[in-house]
Parts: C-alpha cells; sequence; structure tokens
C-alpha cells in the first residue's frame, strides 16, 4: 500500500488523522502571526482566528454545517495577508489557492479541499458575493461576528495600524462593524442584534 493510500485509509477509519492536520494548521497560522512580516500583530490569533474557531464551530451545528471544513477555512481565511500584507486586497482569492496546496500537502480528500476554498473566497464583507454552502455562510458569519465580541481588534487596527486620529478611527470602526452586521445571515443578525446596537449607540456618543 502506497503512502498516499495508507493516509487516505486513515482519514476514512477515524478522526485522528483530521485533528492532526486542524493541530498543524493551528501551529502553522499562529507561527505565521508570531512573525515580524506580519503587520496586524499577534493580535490577528489571539483576538481573531482563535475565537472565531467556537463561533463557527456552534453555527456549523445550528446550521448543520461540516464543522471539519468550517474550522479549517477559519484557520486559513487570513493566512496569506498575515503572511504577506501585499496580498491584503486580494487574500481572499490568493488565500483560497494557496489553501489547496497546503491541503494537498496532507491528501486532504479533494471534495473538501473545494469547499474550503469557497469558504475562504467569500469570507469578506468587503467582497459580497453568494454563498453556496452553509459552511461558506458560517465561516463569513463568524469573521463578522468576532468584531463583535472582540470589538478591542478594531480599535488596534484603527489607531495602532493605522494611525488614524479619534474621530477618523471612531468613523472607521462603526463603519466596519455596520458593513459587517450587514453581511451575516438573518439568524446571526437577531442573535447578536443586542451586541449590535450596544455598540453602535457607544460609537455615535
Amino acid at each position: 500500500m502506497e503512502s498516499r493510500d495508507v493516509i487516505e485509509h486513515n482519514y476514512k477509519q477515524g478522526r485522528n488523522y483530521v485533528e492532526n492536520i486542524i493541530n498543524e494548521l493551528a501551529v502553522l497560522v499562529e507561527n505565521a502571526c508570531k512573525s515580524k512580516n506580519n503587520i496586524f500583530g499577534y493580535g490577528i490569533w489571539s483576538h481573531h482566528i482563535k475565537p472565531m474557531i467556537p463561533i463557527g464551530q456552534k453555527l456549523a451545528e445550528e446550521y448543520g454545517a461540516d464543522k471539519e471544513i468550517v474550522t479549517i477555512a477559519i484557520l486559513l481565511h487570513d493566512l496569506a495577508s498575515i503572511q504577506d500584507e501585499k496580498n491584503y486586497k486580494e487574500h481572499h482569492i490568493i488565500g483560497s489557492q494557496n489553501a489547496e496546496k497546503i491541503l494537498k500537502g496532507y491528501n486532504y480528500p479533494q471534495e473538501k479541499i473545494e469547499k474550503i476554498k469557497l469558504c475562504i473566497l467569500n469570507h469578506r464583507s468587503s467582497v459580497n458575493n453568494d454563498k453556496s454552502s452553509v459552511e461558506e455562510l458560517c465561516v463569513a458569519d463568524a469573521d463578522a461576528i468576532i468584531h463583535l465580541t472582540e470589538i478591542s481588534s478594531l480599535f488596534y487596527a484603527a489607531y495602532k495600524e493605522m494611525g488614524k486620529s479619534i474621530e477618523e478611527g471612531q468613523k472607521w470602526i462603526k463603519e466596519k462593524i455596520k458593513k459587517d452586521y450587514k453581511k451575516i445571515s438573518e439568524r446571526s443578525k437577531t442573535k447578536y442584534k443586542d451586541e449590535y446596537e450596544t455598540i453602535i449607540k457607544l460609537l455615535e456618543e
């Protein structure tokens, strides 16, 4: 039996292989976040990607989505811009392509790779692409919801990374929150309505 066949056999036999992939991807992404080349700082791991995972997994349970696909897509969704700031504007496209290369290295099933690629491609609120699967919806929702639950990361981005004035930062954060909330599913809008309205009220005072 060839090594590829062994890996595929293990994949079909249990969850250990998948759990190992997820753990290795988490290490890969966290290390990229620690790199001096990452302009967003370590906070993009500690206050964005890492806390997004339980949100995405909870959404997956609610929507009947594949939790494995959602988890891997969340881990990889911003990696392209973390590794190289030049990729930021198209990090959803480049990240989707890079995810395939990474996952093929694990002989991960191509059918699942395609679903993960679509999750990454369609996660951005600024790129309002149609979502063809519940997994895409879960990742996009989690990417927006995290800004409501970890709003400190937006203040860091506005004032530390972008160097905005108090007024400019306040305006940017408010517009970002509104844009994110607008893109999420109706179910998530209802669930996070109080948090959204509280934040907007504070930013408008």
